[in-house]
């Protein structure tokens, strides 16, 4: 049962892969450094045992899991993710799609998956997939010490 009470809206797990497939996920021993999909800025997530914190808005500011802790998940073999869907995302601008569909997540992953061709059906069903194993985990969402840094 998990242990945070707001969820992530569904389509951050895109940006998570987008992270992935782009490389800007750096795991180290207790904490990941996550670069944004624009290079403007990175985040630090940290995680002891089943706590986690992240200082990018979301985490932060909104008290969900944001997209660079689902990439940590992810990576960490605690999250299923499909590789070959990921490399489907790779080299998106979330910071600028998301601005242009006034952060209308929905709309901006739509947008993108007909952008690039990719079949909406598999993606959303990859999509629920990890969702739901989100929804399982027996992890801990906190608040870090750190703020959302500034655009580099």
């Amino acid at each position: 049962m998990p242990l945070f009470k707001k969820f992530p809206p569904i389509e951050k797990i895109l940006e998570a892969y987008t992270a992935i497939a782009d490389g800007h996920v750096k795991l180290e021993n207790d904490q990941a450094l996550v670069t944004s999909s624009n290079e403007a800025k990175t985040y630090t997530v940290t995680f002891h045992d089943n706590t986690y914190t992240s200082n990018d808005n979301a985490s932060y500011w909104q008290g969900y899991l944001g997209y660079p802790g689902i990439a940590v998940l992810m990576l960490q073999g605690k999250l299923p993710y499909s590789k070959e869907l990921a490399q489907q995302f790779a080299g998106v601008d979330w910071n600028k799609i998301n601005q242009e569909y006034k952060r209308n997540y929905a709309q901006a992953a739509d947008a993108v998956m007909t952008a690039k061709g990719i079949d909406k059906k598999k993606a959303e069903t990859e999509l629920h997939h990890v969702y739901n194993a989100l929804k399982q985990l027996p992890i801990i969402v906190k608040r870090g010490s750190l703020r959302p840094p500034k655009a580099n």
